[in-house]
């Protein structure tokens, strides 16, 4: 009889399944975060961070509620339990679009800074035009020879050892941004009494003191942005079928640990990065720091560690892709090594010829995270949740079920938000912050 992959005794450990979901969780939006608390204000950011991040601890709950009422721990089959065909497709779909774009954010951070690393360590003070200069080519080479491997894997958890180090990667960065707080002067000064260079020669009044609430037109537009950073929702029931003695409360406990060492290393790195540079601060924290000292041998450092990061992360969002096609194309054919290779390479080809050919893909990238990340959040968790619980065991107007259905509602009011700014971005045609995961 063939075991599903949610019927399969977990082998993974405590330790290794919080590094897979903590790393699920990291995203390249951890770059952002200082630019979205200088449009918030240091107060109004800690609020907002430490809500979403127990709303994301909530909707974890509803999650695996849902799945230990079915006993089913697959994202796509919940949907099937909840509304058929129908919700085994959307959810599907969803989570394919929605780790697509996060891997292709991903490989764009290795298409755009890799060759300035290359270049740096060649010591050439300019692109000469070689191929090994070329991002394009560079993406191929790591997606082969690199992410590949990785996504070759047949079970999850066995990247728990490339999530820790990632993980550890991600530390070093938030090290040196804390470093760098406390050797970088405000006002900044001319490069080479202190190793700087002005970025804005004006000296305002207030220009080197943290504001504790701003209110912009940015603003509301970053709200939506914090939420999305902690999406990892796909990958919290691979990690669950995969646990050793897993349990309702250990998958809760794995999330919650995750969560929280994410939203101090979110919370560290958007204080000591704001503080740096306060109202010169950019919504790209590493571009920020190549335009104090582009030579700064530490900063070149962190850039290899993002890069590292951002490269081992890719495997680990790239398994619910590949469940969630199983489970619409083939949900009941057993595992064949041929189907598990042929969609990482379609996947991975996918991805690459996206971030080769289009030169500038942040509306592509808003309107994904503006659709999805809510649904994956909010909307799908909180459906299931009111769908799957019976009413014997839990009536419509239980406590539960009207706070699951209020969190459902903020779902759809995230994403209106979050669509109403795109378009508003479009006709407009202001510059506004970019972030997600």
């Amino acid at each position: 009889m063939y075991l599903y992959p949610w019927q399969f005794e977990g082998k993974t450990s405590f330790g290794m399944s919080v590094f897979n979901l903590s790393n699920a969780i990291m995203g390249s939006g951890i770059l952002g975060l200082s630019y979205a608390m200088s449009n918030t204000g240091i107060v109004l950011f800690i609020i907002l961070l430490i809500c979403i991040a127990c709303l994301s601890s909530y909707s974890v709950h509803l999650l695996l509620k849902s799945a230990g009422v079915v006993g089913i721990r697959a994202y796509e089959q919940l949907g099937f339990r909840a509304f058929g065909h129908p919700g085994k497709i959307a959810a599907g779909v969803i989570i394919t679009f929605h780790n697509i774009g996060a891997m292709s954010s991903y490989l764009f951070i290795v298409k755009y800074e890799l060759p300035l690393v290359i270049q740096a360590f060649l010591g050439l003070s300019s692109n000469t035009g070689e191929w090994f200069l070329n991002g394009n080519y560079l993406i191929i080479i790591v997606s082969v020879c690199i992410i590949l491997p990785l996504a070759l894997m047949r079970q999850l958890g066995y990247l728990g050892y490339t999530s820790g180090f990632s993980l550890t990667c991600m530390v070093f960065f938030l090290s040196s941004v804390i470093y760098k707080k406390f050797n970088i002067p405000c006002p900044l000064v001319p490069y080479g009494r202190n190793h700087t260079t002005i970025i804005n020669t004006t000296v305002e009044e207030g220009q080197c003191e943290g504001r504790m609430f701003t209110i912009n037109q940015e603003t509301a537009y970053t709200i939506p942005i914090l939420a999305f950073a902690f999406v990892c929702h796909p990958e919290v029931l691979p990690i669950y079928t995969e646990l050793k003695n897993a349990t309702k409360r250990r998958m809760q406990d794995i999330a919650n640990v995750s969560i929280m060492g994410m939203f101090v290393m979110y919370l560290l790195t958007a204080v000591f990065g704001y503080l740096t540079f306060y109202v010169n601060t950019e919504s790209e924290l590493l571009h920020t720091y190549s335009k104090v000292d582009p030579l700064d041998t530490l900063i070149l450092c962190v850039r290899v560690a993002v890069l590292v990061a951002v490269t081992l992360t890719v495997p680990v969002v790239l398994f619910p892709i590949r469940r969630a096609i199983l489970q619409l194309l083939f949900p009941a054919k057993p595992f064949h090594w041929a189907r598990h290779i042929t969609i990482a390479l379609c996947l991975l080809f996918v991805v690459n010829v996206l971030v080769i050919l289009v030169p500038n893909i942040r509306d592509i990238f808003g309107i994904i995270g503006a659709t999805t990340a809510p649904s994956l959040i909010f909307i799908l968790p909180g459906l299931f949740y009111i769908r799957i619980v019976p009413t014997e065991q839990e009536p419509m107007k239980s406590r539960p079920k009207i706070t699951a259905a209020c969190f459902t509602a903020m779902g759809f009011i995230f994403m209106s938000m979050s669509l109403t700014f795109i378009i508003i971005d479009w006709t407009t045609g202001e510059k506004r912050a970019g972030g997600g995961h």
